[in-house]
């Protein structure tokens, strides 16, 4: 392999602000020098990365989607697709 090819892959901090919960992961995002640290968990300092949503704060994943169906979509393939 060529050397110096791929970024830097270490731990990171991925931050939901809107949930207020965070992870750690590993990414590429490891490399870049002008994300803020944070102290984690187990005493170590790594970078931390903001995210707008995670699966703690999107609407599909916590159960409070919701469908607005107004006019009904079965009703309204029987309405187009009626044999008459």
């Amino acid at each position: 392999m060529k050397p110096d090819l791929h970024p830097a892959y270490g731990p990171v901090v991925f931050r939901d602000k809107a949930a207020g919960t965070a992870f750690l992961s590993n990414s590429t995002l490891a490399a870049r020098r002008d994300l803020p640290t944070l102290e984690w968990e187990d005493g170590a300092t790594y970078p931390v990365f903001d995210v707008d949503v995670s699966a703690a704060s999107h609407p599909f994943w916590t159960g409070n989607a919701r469908v607005l169906d107004t006019e009904g979509r079965v009703e309204k393939f029987r309405r187009r697709y009626a044999r008459g």
